[in-house]
Order: C-alpha cells, then sequence, then structure tokens
C-alpha cells in the first residue's frame, strides 16, 4: 500500500485547520464546502471514511515516520511505501 508523503499529510492538515478555523468563526455555504472537502481529502489520503478517524490516522503516519529516513524510500510517485 502506497501512503500520502509526510509533507503532503502535513499540508492536508494544515488547509483542514485552516477550513476548520474559519468555517467557525464566520460560517458561510462556502466555508462549510471547503471544510467538506478538506475533510474528504484527509479521509482519502488515509483509507478512512470518517474525519475523525482520518486525523487520528495521520497523527500516527507521521508519528511512526523518522523524516530523515523517507528520501531514499521514495517511488516514482513521489508516495512513501510501507
Amino acid at each position: 500500500m502506497l501512503l500520502p508523503t509526510p509533507a503532503d499529510l502535513r499540508a492536508a492538515l494544515s488547509r483542514y485547520a485552516d477550513a476548520v478555523i474559519e468555517d467557525e468563526r464566520r460560517s458561510t455555504p462556502e466555508t462549510i464546502r471547503q471544510r467538506e472537502d478538506t475533510a474528504y481529502t484527509l479521509c482519502v489520503m488515509t483509507g478512512v471514511s470518517d474525519v475523525r478517524d482520518a486525523l487520528s490516522t495521520a497523527d500516527a503516519l507521521l508519528s511512526r515516520r523518522a523524516p530523515e529516513s523517507e528520501a531514499g524510500r521514495r517511488d516514482h510517485s513521489g508516495a512513501v511505501p510501507v
């Protein structure tokens, strides 16, 4: 199974956090859509169907990887195999 790179996961987590903050600050149809879109992206990236599970999975994936060991493990797609 191929997993997203730590950088891609961190970027997705950051976009989701920004969307949640903006939606909670001033909820509009656009902020709701952005929050849902970023949640969906995290779910797809982590292979789960609930955003809470996606957040937990992303945290676990990031905590189990050592940044210095990733450079040599990438394939041509940029993903890091498990």
